[in-house]
């Protein structure tokens, strides 16, 4: 199969794949306890201007009309507006989505730069103490939670060693130095538990490279380990690596909603939980159909990277 109708399959499965999840969205914010009308009006309020206010949201309308609006409403660029802050839900997410998407981003790397070099060290000392110790890594670090790594980042090395501070967001156009000593401990912490799952992979990807034969054939032509590592197993090593990357970015990108949180990061994490407490439903459905389309787009880029760097995969068999 060419490159070109693999792209155009995957897309068409991205498609199908987005349109179940605003149908989800949809039901999901709609099964939700609670009278929104009565939540915006307060406990006091007349029969009459509920109604009203129900009319003027199209709240009593049928559930399937005010979906099939809202998709429409979505192809057109309108994700409608809060019902919490009065504003476009779309200016919400745009004015939040980045700050996410840079801790994300920043989490991933340094996972990968903790990962990659330690999966790699532990393949070429396979079954002595630093496979061991990496191995007693991996575990400690699967085992603990995303927020649990933040709260043991703070308190060693915000509140024991005064290193950082304990959260907030400045933006780097204001103040880059202080925008990074603010970045540093929500990356560091999500990144440290992101270690675990690719140094795991990248272990078991390079023992398995290791013992092909034509690693064999260099050895016996006198090739020296760091050549051997390097330049030929880990090359290989390392296509299966990228896609638990891509996986690893997208569980990091949902990670925010605890991580924000915890460091007080104004993302869309902390924003979905603002619109879950005020049922803001436009807000919830918004940011549940942004979240979802970072983790197809970031699994697409994986699959795409997984062909680049092995020409000869196959996507469904030769055409």
């Amino acid at each position: 199969m060419s490159m070109y109708n693999y792209v155009v399959r995957r897309v068409g499965f991205m498609a199908v794949t987005l349109f179940f999840v605003t149908l989800i969205a949809f039901a999901v914010t709609n099964i939700l306890p609670g009278d929104v009308a009565l939540l915006i009006l307060g406990p006091n309020a007349t029969e009459q201007s509920l109604e009203a206010l129900q009319t003027q949201l199209g709240l009593n309308r049928p559930l399937y009309v005010q979906y099939i609006d809202w998709v429409v409403g979505l192809l057109q660029g309108n994700m409608g507006e809060s019902l919490r802050f009065g504003e476009p839900v779309a200016q919400l997410i745009a004015e939040r989505l980045p700050r996410s998407m840079m801790l994300a981003v920043a989490a991933t790397l340094v996972a990968v730069v903790l990962s990659v070099p330690l999966g790699v060290y532990a393949a070429v000392n396979q079954n002595e103490a630093p496979d061991v110790s990496a191995s007693m890594f991996a575990f400690v670090g699967i085992s603990m939670p995303i927020f649990l790594w933040g709260l043991v980042f703070i308190l060693v090395f915000a509140v024991w060693l005064n290193l950082f501070p304990t959260g907030g967001y400045v933006s780097p156009s204001e103040d880059l130095v202080g925008s990074l000593t603010r970045l540093a401990l929500p990356a560091g912490a999500m990144g440290f538990a992101l270690t675990a799952y690719i140094m795991r992979m990248t272990r078991s990807s390079m023992l398995e490279v290791l013992s092909e034969e034509y690693i064999n054939l260099a050895r016996a032509k006198g090739m020296s380990q760091r050549v051997i590592v390097l330049r030929h197993a880990l090359k290989n090593a390392i296509i299966p690596v990228i896609t638990v990357i891509a996986f690893q970015f997208s569980y990091a990108f949902g990670g925010v909603v605890v991580l924000e949180e915890v460091f007080f990061w104004p993302g869309i994490g902390r924003l979905t939980l603002t619109a879950i407490q005020s049922r803001d439903i436009p807000l919830i459905q918004g940011c549940i159909l942004v979240v979802a389309l970072i983790y197809m787009f970031s699994n697409f880029a994986a699959d795409l990277l997984y062909a680049y760097f092995d020409p000869r995969i196959r996507y469904g068999g030769d055409d």
